[in-house]
Order: structure tokens, then sequence, then C-alpha cells
């Protein structure tokens, strides 16, 4: 099954280099470029895309705006939208997880990341297991203030394992990882992940990172818990 991804950057010059590295590989096809956030929005309901790869800074309409537009739409509810960042820098990041991105990715990576992130993202994961992008998570998701009762309350929905398997989700744990931990297979593992998205109504495990954060079930500095 080939693997349909917008290009949304203003930078035509980018644009034309990820377009070469997508459309050079088997099962990846580009099918829409964007110069702006509006513009991606728009291609994002026609192009029919699967994964968009979005800058932050652009004109008319960013890249923030434009995620969160994506993740609103009921009829682009399959749509994962991986966003282009700096990881040392961007303040952003932390909004963009908010809106509902799935993942991050250098400007800078080589090919081969690329494609892996694009797999990884368009098969309905998050990019939260390398390490750089687990402490960037870490880092920009310790400034957002619990929501209070609310989130607390919804995490009541949650079996004792499945807010056990939250906490290392937020922790930055694959299901490889979490599955290993806890002595279960890895499709135990995301079965128990898949109902806690169910449960609490999010798209994707970004957001289940998000909602830990804002609940106060996970906060900064909390080491993983003993195995």
């Amino acid at each position: 099954m080939t693997i349909r991804v917008l290009l949304a950057d203003d930078q035509a010059l980018i644009r034309a280099g990820f377009r070469m590295i997508i459309d050079s590989e088997p099962g990846f096809e580009v099918v829409a470029e964007a110069g702006d956030g509006r513009e991606a929005v728009d291609l994002a309901r026609t192009a029919r895309a699967d994964v968009v790869l979005m800058d932050i800074r652009m004109p008319r309409m960013d890249g923030l705006e434009a995620t969160r537009r994506i993740g609103a739409d009921d009829n682009l509810a399959g749509v994962r939208v991986l966003v282009l960042t700096t990881f040392e820098n961007d303040d952003n990041v932390v909004l963009a997880l908010q809106a509902g991105a799935s993942g991050f990715l250098g400007k800078s990576v080589p090919p081969e990341d690329l494609l892996h992130a694009i797999r990884v993202v368009a098969s309905g994961e998050a990019l939260l297991s390398p390490k750089a992008t687990r402490g960037l998570v870490s880092r920009f998701l310790s400034t957002l203030r619990p929501e209070g009762a609310d989130r607390s309350t919804t995490l009541g929905l949650l079996t004792e394992r499945e807010r056990e398997i939250l906490v290392l989700v937020a922790h930055g744990l694959s299901n490889d990882d979490i599955a290993e931990r806890l002595h279960v297979s890895p499709l135990t593992a995301k079965t128990h992940v898949n109902r806690a998205m169910t449960k609490l109504n999010v798209r994707d495990r970004a957001q289940l990172v998000v909602l830990a954060y804002q609940s106060g079930l996970v906060r900064q500095g909390d080491p993983l818990p003993e195995a």
C-alpha cells in the first residue's frame, strides 16, 4: 500500500529535496505541495494524503494552526501530521502536540530517518521513541499546567493496567519496550494502548502523552516506575 504524502513548506527548495527522497522510495508518493498553512489544510482535504509533512513557520497560516484545523476536521481523521522542527530551540513543539501533531522531525535528518518517520506516523503511531524526541517531549511538556479535575476524572475511565501503561507511554516507551517491561506480548501492550486512546478519545500516542502531563499523572522529573 502506497503512503501518500503532502509537503507543506514555504521554501520550494526544501520541498523539492523532500520530494526527491520520498518519490524515489517504493511505497511512497508525494501527492501535493503547499507553500503555506492555509493551502496545506485545503490540500489535505482534496489530495487524500495519509501524512502531512508540516513546517511550522509559514505565511498566511502557520503550521500550528494548520495542524489544529486538520486535527479538528472529522473528515480528516485519518490524516497524520509530522511537524518539521529544530529540537533544541523550538518552543512551539508543545503547541504542536496539543494541536494534534503525531511526531517531530528535524529538517537536517538523513533520508532514511525521514522515510522511517513517515512510516511510523502513517501506521498510526507517534514518533516518540527516539532518545532525542523523548527528551524533547519531556522538556517541553513540563511547561504544561495540569488541567485539574476534568482530566483527572477522565483518567478514571482507565483500568489500573491502562493507567500503568499510560505512564510508560508518557515516558517515551514503545510498545516493544512496554511489553518487555511488563512481561506481556507486544500485541497485548498495543491493545492496552489502543483501548486507552479509545476511552480517552485521543487519536494517537502523542495526545496520550499530552493528557498524561495535563492531568498531573506524570510530572517533569518523575523517574520511570520500577519494573
